[in-house]
């Protein structure tokens, strides 16, 4: 998937380390590895998307997702990106299997893992909805916003 998926596998297990500090730069590294996936290209284009969107030109924002997706059908963070468009327009059919489809590039995708909890949730779907939380905590388990969301979902069961 990466170039070096050593340092990756680093990163990953720093989410872990209980020093806050180290798992904040783990984290910012990792996203930084899943932006630049595709090179400069690749990260300009997201940051072109995410530009369009804080700008309210949600069309050509999709527009650009779309296009990056169908050139680089690997490319995760622009799968990523897409489901989070989707998911603040409250399309959250879409945004579910846009963030399985970056889960299935990118299983360590805390995000994606994240972003699928929620759109389950959204749904009213609670079981499946902890089961992905459950899988964002295991990759990243100081991330107390899975914990509460976990518990919140098991009150609605």
């Amino acid at each position: 998937m990466f170039d070096n998926h050593s340092l990756t596998q680093k990163l990953l297990d720093n989410l872990k380390h209980s020093e806050e500090s180290i798992r904040e730069k783990a984290t910012a590294k990792l996203w930084m590895l899943w932006f630049r996936q595709k090179g400069e290209i690749g990260l300009e284009t997201l940051r072109r998307a995410q530009n369009f969107l804080e700008n309210g030109n949600i069309q050509q924002a999709h527009n650009i997702l779309n296009d990056t997706i169908a050139i680089h059908p690997d490319f995760a963070e622009a799968w990523n990106r897409r489901a989070i468009l989707y998911y603040s327009q409250r399309k959250f059919l879409k945004s579910r299997e846009d963030c399985k489809q970056v889960v299935r590039l990118n299983p360590s995708h805390f995000g994606a893992w994240h972003g699928l909890g929620l759109c389950h949730a959204a749904l009213g779907e609670y079981k499946e909805a902890i089961f992905a939380f459950k899988k964002a905590l295991a990759i990243q388990p100081h991330a107390l916003v899975n914990q509460k969301l976990i518990l919140e979902c098991t009150m609605r069961l």
